[in-house]
């Protein structure tokens, strides 16, 4: 019942930065401890390593580095609640060369707190991480003005730290600005207001904390709802499982898949393992359609009226975190949201000096630098301007050689392709000099195809490769049904379906086919038809399809119900000379499918 009760709680992401030695650690120790929320072993531990006394930073600072340097070098995340809210804090570094992990841990915030030194005031830092916050569109922003103690809780000296970042944030784009002097040593309005400040009449951190409004902060307008993974536990079932990234849906609304069009209902929506009306951002959810509509990770469930940009060119700002510089013209995957393409930099418009706001021309990044660029992807991306909605307008840059992450971007705004002065990127990469391979998965019914299919499509999107599935039993439903399944019907079927196939693959679409093809003749002619045709025998035999038969279409068969049947009143011709074959009985799904994106080199 206690668990039940948390989970109702509002989530609320909050995200600590300041320069080195102005006491993150120390406030976040303080804060964890008022509330109750340090394990007693954790602290026991810690009244023995300082004689009974409690050191509030050794609450946070995990890594041994750290506690010898006295310093947080890493992205710590803390979990308390209070009696309204749950809480997530990102305690990230204060010096430098860490901002990058700054922007990492700050892209989701919903509150940013800045601690500054009342000894030393605004520092360097200080500027560049409310410049931070101002870039990732951070809804409040919070300047604790720490060690109040040190200076005998100087009035003058808050009020004119206080009056200095004003007037620098003004010239940034911060919604809510608030100040709030504290001692996190000593706890003077942490958690409890203090007479040594009698002079300042605001609130406490932990009210604060408990009482801003962050529900009105979020896109509860536009739907979107890119789509992570789709379950399939049965043939009767199909689901689409994501994060609701912006707005909120009812079950029976209208909704239009991305790229599509496709037009349907929502007919249930699961939020955990319960069946419930509505869910909304930022909640995981497991949605089903009235109709059945081939939908892929990566595609995106918007209304019909209320779509969201797609377009191939953009404006951006970028931080780039790699210990490598940015090169113009270098191929890096873009992921946004669900999504993966490949992509470049092609502009660098300038370099941002975060501490003076000034821009600087630049011919390339290096580690931590920040400024607006021009990207152009291989294929449209589905988004809104980061300012309307961070989850769909911020995006990671890949290197595809290394597979590390080396920028996090925030889209400005879309470039028309006849508006973009730099075509390089369209001409080479939209110009296909040959057609993609077709993957023709074949064998029994129940040997495994589409499962194989489905695990190597997961994994070419996850390399941001052009990719489609071609499924049997969709196709039949949707334009073969009239076809029979005598061999004049399986070879029209097999007709339309390579001549589909072909299509996508001239357009640089890898096109994964799952279809029983039972008759030799047939996939000669489809090598005859498709230019690129790779064939794949998933070998599985005869007795493990059987067993594996959840529909019972063997046992029907076997009974005379189902005519025409492959392996059973209907031969099937072992293929003579595949690409590739399969066994997915006496390998893993896993081996099954990283063999084959080896072997095609994808």
């Amino acid at each position: 019942m206690k668990e039940i009760l948390e989970s109702k709680k509002e989530l609320v992401r909050l995200t600590t930065a300041g320069s080195v030695d102005d006491g993150k650690s120390t406030l976040i120790g303080r804060l964890l401890f008022d509330c109750d929320a340090v394990y007693q072993d954790q602290l026991e531990s810690i009244k023995k390593s300082n004689d009974g006394e409690i050191d509030f930073a050794l609450i946070t600072d995990g890594l041994s580095s750290e506690r010898e340097q006295g310093i947080t070098i890493d992205v710590a995340y803390r979990y308390f609640s209070t009696r309204n809210r749950r809480f997530i804090i990102s305690d990230v570094p204060g010096h430098e060369q860490y901002t990058k992990n700054m922007v990492t841990g700050a892209s989701n915030a919903d509150i940013a707190i800045i601690l500054i030194d009342a000894r030393r005031g605004v520092m360097r830092q200080s500027r560049r991480h409310l410049c931070i916050a101002s870039l990732l569109q951070i809804p409040h922003v919070l300047v604790l003005v720490n060690k109040m103690d040190a200076i005998d809780y100087d009035r003058k000296a808050f009020e004119d730290i206080q009056s200095e970042l004003s007037e620098f944030a003004a010239k940034l784009s911060i919604k809510d600005l608030q100040f709030i002097p504290i001692s996190a040593l000593k706890g003077d309005f942490v958690t409890k207001k203090s007479d040594n400040m009698s002079w300042y009449q605001g609130r406490t951190l932990l009210d604060y904390l408990e009482n801003v409004q962050i529900n009105v902060d979020r896109n509860l307008i536009d739907f979107r709802f890119p789509v992570q993974y789709v379950l399939r536990p049965h043939q009767d079932f199909r689901g689409y499982a994501g994060v609701v990234e912006g707005g909120a849906i009812k079950t029976g609304e209208t909704v239009m898949v991305l790229p599509s069009k496709k037009i349907s209902k929502i007919k249930e929506i699961y939020v955990g393992d319960r069946v419930v009306n509505e869910c909304f951002s930022p909640q995981s959810a497991l949605l089903t359609l009235e109709d059945e509509i081939d939908i892929a990770r990566g595609d995106m469930l918007v209304r019909p009226n209320n779509v969201p940009q797609s377009k191939s060119a953009f404006e951006a700002y970028l931080c780039w975190m790699g210990d490598e510089k940015m090169e113009l013209g270098h191929r890096y995957l873009v992921k946004q949201t669900t999504n993966m393409a490949s992509s470049r930099v092609t502009e660098l418009n300038y370099r941002l000096n975060v501490e003076t706001l000034h821009r600087e021309t630049a011919e390339c990044f290096e580690l931590n630098d920040i400024g607006k660029v021009v990207i152009r992807t291989q294929k449209p991306l589905y988004f809104d301007p980061y300012k309307q909605n961070r989850n769909t307008g911020g995006f990671i840059l890949i290197d595809e050689a290394t597979n590390q992450t080396v920028a996090a971007g925030m889209i400005i705004a879309a470039i028309n392709e006849d508006d973009a002065e730099d075509s390089d990127f369209r001409d080479v990469s939209m110009r296909v000099q040959k057609p993609a391979p077709v993957l023709w998965f074949e064998g029994l019914s129940g040997s495994g195809k589409s499962t194989l299919a489905d695990a190597v499509y997961e994994r070419l999107v996850q390399k941001g490769i052009e990719c489609r599935r071609l499924d049997g039993d969709l196709l039949r439903e949707h334009i073969t049904g009239d076809l029979g399944f005598g061999k004049e019907g399986r070879a029209k079927n097999l007709e339309i379906a390579g001549y589909l196939a072909q299509m996508l693959s001239q357009h640089g679409v890898v096109v994964l086919s799952t279809f029983i093809t039972p008759y030799e003749s047939v996939r000669r002619r489809l090598r005859e038809q498709i230019e690129n045709f790779q064939e794949i025998y998933v070998s599985t035999s005869l007795e493990v399809c059987e067993q594996r038969d959840v529909k019972g279409l063997y046992q029907k068969a076997r009974k005379g119900e189902i005519e025409n049947f492959t392996g059973i009143s209907d031969d099937f011709e072992v293929p003579k000379n595949p690409a590739l074959v399969i066994d997915t009985h006496n390998q893993n799904l896993e081996d099954c499918a990283q063999q084959i994106v080896k072997h095609f080199s994808l």
